[in-house]
């Protein structure tokens, strides 16, 4: 039997993974130079193997402490997103009220405004309740989204009415037919939104930088952003730190990808 030819697209992809791998190597290469040999032009692409830049970020920034408050921030918010948006989504999905379709609309439409909109009238919240400055201002306003809810709606559609109808029944409000029944079934999309929210929460610049500006109070994005100076900008140092800051979700998606892919195309399987 003749196999069709696939070595076209493996090289296709291998030339694709080789691109989107190659700022992850310079980000390395430069993490371990000198800051004459990362200035250099044209570019050094070589390490100098200079291991005290890992050390020098420490004393350089807080990123001990701003490591620690981005793992509460994070988990905080993956928590949130996946309990709030899952109770959504099942009211969507599974539960009929009036004006239900119209208020799912809303809630898609808030996919098309630009998060940046929300940045003043969050901040004035924040002041407001005396939160600048604080983790509670990371969290509050990501705990919840709409793209979470309709990721979650979509896995709450694929299954049959007659497992509601089986649970009531036998006696069960839709409060225990979304905890017992729905939410076990619906992992695969559990996972595809808890990663996707880590990933998100990990790398958010934006809205740290504006609400806390106390170093210590920092995530590690906006605190390595910091780094950058005026006049000059010390990138092994910088780059140190990225490395170090990138390295546990880099890890989380190689272990979980699989989920994460898994999850995402299962979404497309019911509108």
């Amino acid at each position: 039997m003749n196999r069709p030819r696939t070595w076209p697209a493996h090289v296709l992809l291998a030339a694709g993974a080789l691109v989107m791998l190659a700022p992850f190597a310079l980000q390395l290469v430069v993490s371990l130079q000198t800051l004459p040999d990362s200035l250099r032009v044209p570019p050094r692409f070589t390490p100098s193997w200079q291991w005290s830049n890992f050390a020098d970020v420490f004393r350089t920034v807080p990123l001990a402490r701003q490591f620690l408050n981005t793992v509460v921030v994070t988990a905080a918010v993956t928590a949130g997103q996946l309990l709030l948006c899952s109770l959504a989504a099942y009211a969507f999905a599974r539960l009929r009220f009036p004006g239900r379709g119209a208020i799912f609309l809303l809630f898609l439409a808030v996919l098309m405004v630009p998060g940046e909109l929300f940045i003043i009238p969050r901040y004035e919240i924040m002041q407001g309740l005396g939160w600048l400055n604080t983790l509670q201002a990371l969290i509050a306003p990501g705990v919840f989204g709409a793209f979470g809810t309709f990721l979650l709606r979509q896995f709450f559609l694929t299954l049959p009415r007659e497992l509601d109808e089986a649970a009531r029944l036998d006696g069960a409000n839709p409060l225990q037919v979304y905890w017992h029944i729905m939410l076990p079934l619906v992992r695969p999309g559990l996972l595809a939104l808890g990663l996707l929210t880590v990933m998100w929460s990990w790398s958010s610049l934006l809205w740290p930088l504006v609400v806390n500006t106390d170093p210590e109070m920092m995530t590690l994005s906006a605190g390595l952003a910091s780094l950058r100076g005026q006049f000059q900008t010390n990138f092994p140092i910088l780059f140190a730190g990225a490395v170090v800051a990138s390295l546990p979700v880099i890890v989380l998606f190689v272990v979980m990808q699989r989920h994460l892919i898994a999850g995402i195309a299962f979404t497309g399987s019911k509108g």
